[in-house]
């Protein structure tokens, strides 16, 4: 009889492992809607800004005025945020997008506004560094926002936007502190004082490009056609004329030949024709005038040196951007102003 054990039963076959599923076909856009949605953030941003272009088109002292720091500052910074938002919810970014795309929204923002005729070229040039950078600041902080938590984005972005219309409404931004400020600058001429004055009081057949490379000219400024001078009960008085129909007069009553004048300036209401100037940065206006120029002419042997002083005011609840900017470009037209009567006293003696 066998000792040997029995064998053990076979074990069971197993049954087969699950086939696995096929992964999903990857899908991919077709050319025009990859456009599309790479537009489409930039697009975004600018509509935003656009909607609150109009929301802020009140006159100025009202609560819903362009010129509030509210608007200026904190639009922007919305059109940025949105539009790196937007672009979020398609795929991740880098910081570089986060940055430079807001830019482009900006941009495409304030075209819109002239081609809306909400604003003119040159408050748009003249703003749109600002607006750059805010935007560009916005969508890097709304990139940084989407990175930390991507839920929080939309409630965040949702703020952005609606921030500068509740500050408003509440009444804030609304102050606009008066800044006084000055430029003088000088430059040596040929030329006896007696000459040089004669042509500081007349100023006739002014052509354009014996000032045109004044900043304030290339971005929009009419040019200076003529300024002449003729005397009166009151004292001093010249009228100028500029380009697009622009006409006012200055005045002095502080004067001695040869050694220094005082103008000041005087507007009436058809001296500058619509759409001649943008509203916000008309002379005399509620955001910025020309006090007074001072021009004062000291002998230097049979030379003359003529200084130029101009006195002028900002009033906005950003003056820390507005006052330097109108300081560049007053110093830049004093520079070329004197200029003019420089090379017009050295090439032709006055009569």
């Amino acid at each position: 009889m066998s000792t040997e054990p029995p064998e053990p039963p076979p074990l069971p076959t197993p049954p087969p492992l699950p086939t696995p599923a096929a992964a999903p076909p990857v899908r991919r856009l077709s050319p025009g809607l990859a456009v599309l949605a790479g537009i489409a953030p930039i697009l975004g941003g600018a509509l935003i800004g656009l909607l609150l272009r109009l929301a802020f088109n009140g006159q100025p002292g009202s609560a819903f005025a362009t010129m509030l720091w509210v608007f200026v500052v904190l639009a922007p910074f919305a059109i940025g945020a949105v539009t790196v938002y937007l672009a979020e919810r398609i795929k991740p970014r880098g910081i570089g997008y986060h940055f430079f795309m807001p830019v482009l929204s900006v941009s495409l923002c304030v075209l819109g506004t002239m081609l809306m005729m909400l604003e003119g070229l040159i408050c748009v040039l003249m703003a749109l560094p600002l607006f750059a950078a805010m935007g560009g600041l916005g969508g890097v902080v709304m990139g940084a926002i989407c990175r930390l938590n991507m839920r929080s984005s939309t409630p965040t972005v949702y703020s952005f936007v609606a921030l500068p219309v509740v500050l408003a409404a509440f009444g804030v931004g609304n102050e606009t502190p008066q800044r006084f400020e000055h430029v003088e600058r000088s430059t040596l001429i040929q030329a006896t004082p007696a000459e040089v004055w004669k042509h500081l009081l007349d100023a006739d057949h002014i052509q354009a490009a014996e000032v045109d490379r004044a900043w304030m000219y290339r971005i929009g400024v009419p040019t200076p056609l003529a300024g002449v001078t003729h005397r009166s009960e009151r004292g001093l008085v010249r009228e100028v004329r500029m380009g697009k129909g622009i006409h006012f007069r200055q005045m002095s009553s502080d004067w001695q030949p040869q050694r220094y004048v005082r103008w000041q300036y005087l507007f009436e209401d058809d001296s500058v024709p619509a759409g001649a100037l943008d509203d916000h940065v008309r002379i005399g206006g509620d955001y910025f005038d020309l006090r007074d120029t001072t021009y004062t002419l000291t002998p230097r042997g049979e030379a003359t040196l003529l200084t130029i002083r101009m006195d002028y005011r900002v009033s906005t609840g950003f003056n820390w951007y507005a006052a330097p900017l109108a300081d560049w470009l007053i110093g830049d037209f004093s520079e070329v102003i004197l200029d003019f009567y420089r090379q017009r006293a050295q090439a032709r003696p006055a009569t």
